[in-house]
């Protein structure tokens, strides 16, 4: 199981009890909100993955997913989160606790699959498995930074 990925989902684990901190310098949204976001979004792409037909891969190149892969990291304020990996307006810690044993469960999986299984990025493009793996450690780490900065008051 990747190693990297399993520490960046114990790191969301770690910080849900701060799920109502908010500094709005950094950000409108609580760490809760950041916490929900960067969890669903980790089971979404993880579960098209699974979802998809290897046999159907088809390779092309993107530019900003090679510059931002990359570089390993998101801009802050460019992006908006797709309505399928909102938050719900009340953010409950057993939803987000639910939620992070979901996304275990999918790493183990997404392990077993072959190297063409892919997800669909509405701005990177079609990735690979080990794309979609370094997909989801940028954006969650993306919303880690900017909890980070909530709760570095």
């Amino acid at each position: 199981m990747s190693v990297i990925l399993t520490k960046i989902l114990f790191k969301i684990k770690q910080n849900i009890s701060f799920k109502d901190e908010i500094n709005t310098e950094i950000s409108k949204s609580t760490v809760g909100w950041q916490l929900d976001h960067a969890i669903k979004v980790f089971n979404a792409v993880i579960e098209q993955a699974i979802n998809s037909n290897p046999e159907d891969y088809k390779t092309s190149f993107n530019f900003k997913r090679s510059v931002l892969f990359r570089l390993g990291f998101l801009p802050r304020g460019k992006a908006r989160a797709p309505k399928a990996v909102l938050p719900p307006e009340t953010i409950l810690e057993a939803n987000i606790e639910a939620q992070f044993q979901k996304a275990y469960a999918n790493l183990k999986k997404i392990e077993l699959l072959p190297e063409t299984a892919f997800f669909n990025h509405h701005i990177f493009g079609v990735l690979n498995k080990k794309q979609t793996l370094r997909f989801i450690e940028i954006h969650t780490n993306h919303h880690l930074k900017i909890i980070r900065d909530i709760l570095d008051k």
